[in-house]
């Protein structure tokens, strides 16, 4: 087996977090949240706030563990290393089989949604899968056979996909009325309709951790992947509030929630006119292209660390095989593979409404907090131990970071009757792995 070389720089750790967060989330679920909150703009800021706050501390935690390892596979490193071999092998295995897979799925369809809206080629649900999956297809080809050139569009469309967003944020502030939609009374609101918010919210936010794949092909990680984790979330929250208050308050709540995905392009054309608003659809579709790409990236890269690891990966000598170009070539084919699995169930619950207000993507990023908060408290036990001295990074952050994680989860559980099966599947996944890791390491240990 090869060595990963080291590829990455610190821009590329911070965009990549940004590049993931910000993408379909805050122009695909700004009508979510505002249907889930009764058209509150105030709830939404909050939520978002309170999401930022525990993603700022989840990032904090965790890079107190990303500092004390030199292994790659990110999120699976530190479960394996801080927890237990089996729990990590359960954790690669909801990454590699349910949480990569489904979020890729459903952020390719939005590439779909806004090349239609981009060319007028109507609403089908099927044509903006099918553009969307053949995007995501193009996506493995190139980050397998030019993965810097996958770096490339990463650091550029991250850049490129701010435009729309302070643009349409400024100009809502500006032709809208924020403080008055601000002054909105709290009692207005329901607490129920509060937490279901926080799915999407959650989604809009989600692509912070993905970036600890990448961790061990940074130039410098232990130094530049805790600065990455603190400064993406940071500056996604600055830019989310800006857009959610300026768009909303332009077009209104109300209008947002009717118009649907389509209210990007609305308010494009009212603020600048027919062609002004194609050249901020364009911006968007290649926003969402640059999430897609930070999931991959980090996604072909899951299953060749469980295959690297004893014992959790079946066909793991094949799959631990590098390319010319040192990338994992039949890691990359597998996860193809299980995200074509994930599209088409997309489809069928999309079609059928079978998530509600959500969809297959919300479910798997709320229950990934149930694994992070169980990685906060392997800090504040090297807390305990003595490893790290510091009390605000070993007991207050993990503290904050778990509320948070709690206050996520419980929003979860209140978006679809789905959501409980969806819960129960993982779980029944996750027994699965770790099942299947300790016949495994007995076979090994026999040998």
């Amino acid at each position: 087996m090869r060595d990963v070389t080291k590829k990455y720089g610190l821009l590329t750790a911070i965009t990549m977090i940004v590049g993931i967060c910000i993408g379909s989330g805050i122009f695909f679920k700004s009508d979510n949240i505002l249907i889930a909150t009764n058209g509150s703009i105030v709830a939404g800021v909050l939520l978002f706030t309170v999401a930022a706050i525990s993603i700022i501390f989840g990032s904090l935690t965790i890079s107190e563990l990303d500092r004390r390892t030199n292994q790659m596979g990110g999120l699976v490193t530190y479960a394996q290393e801080f927890v237990s071999p089996a729990i990590g092998c359960a954790l690669g295995w909801f990454q590699m089989l349910v949480y990569y897979p489904t979020i890729t799925a459903v952020v390719s369809w939005v590439v779909g949604i806004y090349t239609c809206i981009l060319f007028n080629w109507g609403d089908s649900l099927t044509t903006q899968i099918l553009i969307g999956y053949v995007f995501a297809t193009l996506c493995f080809v190139y980050n397998l056979l030019a993965p810097k050139f996958g770096g490339f569009v990463q650091n550029s469309t991250t850049f490129v996909k701010l435009i729309p967003l302070i643009l349409l944020g400024v100009l809502g502030f500006i032709w809208g009325d924020p403080v008055a939609a601000l002054q909105e009374s709290p009692a207005q609101l329901n607490q129920l309709g509060i937490l279901a918010a926080l799915g999407p919210i959650a989604y809009s936010f989600d692509g912070w951790i993905v970036s600890t794949a990448i961790s061990h092909e940074l130039r410098d990680g232990k130094r530049d992947m805790p600065r990455a984790l603190a400064i993406g979330p940071l500056v996604v929250l600055v830019i989310y509030v800006l857009y959610f208050v300026g768009i909303s308050t332009y077009v209104g709540p109300e209008q947002v929630m009717a118009l649907g995905d389509a209210h990007v392009s609305v308010a494009a054309e009212q603020l600048l006119g027919t062609w002004f608003s194609k050249a901020v659809v364009v911006f968007v579709v290649v926003s969402v292209i640059g999430t897609v790409n930070g999931l991959v990236m980090g996604y072909i890269r899951t299953p060749y660390a469980l295959a690297i690891r004893p014992g959790m990966m079946p066909f793991s000598d094949k799959i631990q095989q590098l390319n010319r170009n040192n990338m994992p070539a039949w890691s990359a084919l597998f996860g193809w593979v299980v995200v074509s699995i994930w599209a088409a169930v997309h489809y069928i619950c999309t079609r059928y409404s079978l998530f509600g207000n959500s969809d297959i993507s919300e479910g798997a990023i709320v229950i990934a907090y149930i694994f992070y908060a169980l990685l906060y408290y392997q800090v504040f036990r090297l807390y305990r131990k003595g490893i790290i001295k510091s009390w605000i990074r070993g007991v207050l952050f993990p503290a904050l970071a778990t509320v948070g994680s709690l206050i996520i989860l419980s929003g979860g559980l209140q978006t679809s009757a789905f959501f409980l099966g969806y819960l129960l599947f993982c779980i029944a996944l996750c027994g699965v792995a770790v099942l299947y890791y300790k016949r495994q390491s007995a076979k090994l240990a026999n040998k």
